[in-house]
């Protein structure tokens, strides 16, 4: 699995790259508006979403490790494929899309080239905690929180389910959290 790509850029479009490697391959990574803007020299080191199908391998390259975030819960969402989910990258930052989805702004998302209201609604309801994963970065215990949430999902726990049952957990450390919630998710 393809992580990070560090490499000189041989061709840069808006929506994709070719980044030469050290070791001669050329990689083809899609990239959001945001991202292309964003790089200026001809160096560049991305944060990279792999996605392996039947019929094909992409790479996804961000420089920003919040706005891989982004599309790494976005493409995990039924019905939102890479595609949407690199356009709603290109149409806002991972702050403002954070500030969308608190806001519950269908309005806004609507304005993604392939969303339409029904998609809009969905993705909403699905990333009821988005805001609370960029904020984790700075502050431990939201970063904890955000931790346990994560492997609370990876369990298979629902979203709203995790949310309520966390924001009633006292403990400050991941390990903790998780245990807490867990406790309170089997009654």
């Amino acid at each position: 699995m393809i992580v990070g790509i560090t490499g000189r850029i041989e061709k840069k479009d808006p929506t994709h790259l070719h980044i030469l490697t050290a070791s001669g391959l050329i990689y083809e990574v899609f990239v959001s508006l945001h991202c292309s803007a964003a790089i200026k020299s001809d160096e560049v080191k991305l944060h990279i979403t792999h996605i392996i199908r039947e019929d094909a391998q992409q790479l996804f390259g961000f420089l920003d490790i919040n706005e891989k975030r982004m599309f790494d819960t976005l493409i995990k969402i039924n019905g939102v494929g890479p595609k949407v989910a690199m356009a709603i990258c290109s149409t806002f930052t991972p702050q403002t899309f954070a500030q969308v989805v608190e806001a519950k702004d269908v309005g806004m998302l609507k304005r993604v080239p392939g969303i339409g209201p029904k998609s809009a609604s969905r993705i909403l309801v699905e990333l009821g905690g988005f805001s609370l994963e960029l904020a984790g970065e700075s502050n431990p215990a939201s970063r904890a929180h955000n931790e346990a949430a994560m492997a609370l999902e990876s369990l298979g726990f629902k979203k709203e389910q995790i949310t309520k049952t966390l924001a009633q957990c006292k403990s400050g450390d991941t390990e903790s959290l998780i245990k807490e919630a867990l406790k309170k998710l089997s009654k």
